[in-house]
């Protein structure tokens, strides 16, 4: 039987069971749960204070907010466990609501020390600096960013667009398994959405899988959710395919209890 658990539990990528947390004596997400295997787009939908952001936070390893109950298991590891770098040497990815800005350091610096930092925690030999190059480099064409926008610093003296779309290559370069993406298209006009979205798509692989949390229909016209979920009042209260977008989009979130 405890085999026969862990298999299963290799088998989904993301395994969330009756997730209770609070912060400050609050509850804030109750009894969560939710499963992503690889391949998959889980749209995470909700109104402000559903709980979404919190979801985030632990997933990333914040250490403001306590557990009481449930149990997180990524790849067969239990997340709750790791300390915030194992988290993304497994593969993990947070791209936050509000990137934090890094004034002085270039996103080459950044992704050329976060290649090393992986290497180095995974017992391997680092690429040499002309293999990161040229892979940064690469992903910059594949995405049809500027030529030289991995020169940039990291979320300093960049627009809202631009520091989605250095998240955006980030996501490329390190290539992790499993991408929690907290309103990427917050603050986008239309064409900058479609820039995203065209660009996940790109990145979509059967090995992957994205988890978009955002509170509108705009950026799931163009990519298509495998599953969409309700957040709301701590609980996901249902869970359904593209249809469920449109029922938001028309009668809003009121209508769900």
């Amino acid at each position: 039987m405890i085999l026969k658990r862990t298999l299963i539990r290799l088998l989904i990528m993301l395994s969330i069971k009756n997730l209770s947390v609070s912060i400050d004596g609050k509850l804030i997400l109750k009894n969560l749960n939710l499963e992503i295997r690889s391949g998959e787009v889980h749209a995470v939908m909700g109104p402000n204070g559903a709980g979404k952001s919190t979801l985030v936070a632990v997933l990333a390893g914040q250490e403001d907010y306590q557990i009481d109950t449930g149990e997180v298991f990524f790849n067969g590891q239990n997340l709750l466990e790791m300390e915030v770098e194992e988290r993304a040497v497994a593969g993990l990815f947070i791209g936050f609501q509000n990137p934090i800005e890094i004034p002085g350091v270039s996103l080459i610096n950044f992704l050329k020390a976060a290649i090393e930092a992986k290497s180095k925690a995974m017992d391997q030999e680092p690429p040499s600096t002309s293999e990161i190059l040229s892979k940064i480099k690469q992903k910059t064409d594949f995405l049809s960013l500027p030529k030289d926008f991995y020169k940039r610093t990291v979320n300093a003296n960049l627009s809202g667009g631009q520091k989605k779309l250095s998240e955006l290559l980030q996501l490329a370069v390190l290539e992790p398994k499993l991408a929690i993406l907290d309103e990427i298209d917050s603050g986008l006009d239309i064409d900058a959405v479609k820039l995203v979205a065209n660009n996940l798509n790109k990145l979509r692989t059967t090995n992957n899988s994205f988890v978009l949390i955002t509170h509108y229909q705009r950026i799931l016209n163009f990519i298509k959710p495998d599953f969409v979920h309700i957040l709301k009042h701590g609980q996901i209260i249902k869970s359904g395919g593209e249809a469920l977008v449109e029922e938001i989009e028309a009668n809003g979130y009121d209508q769900f209890n």
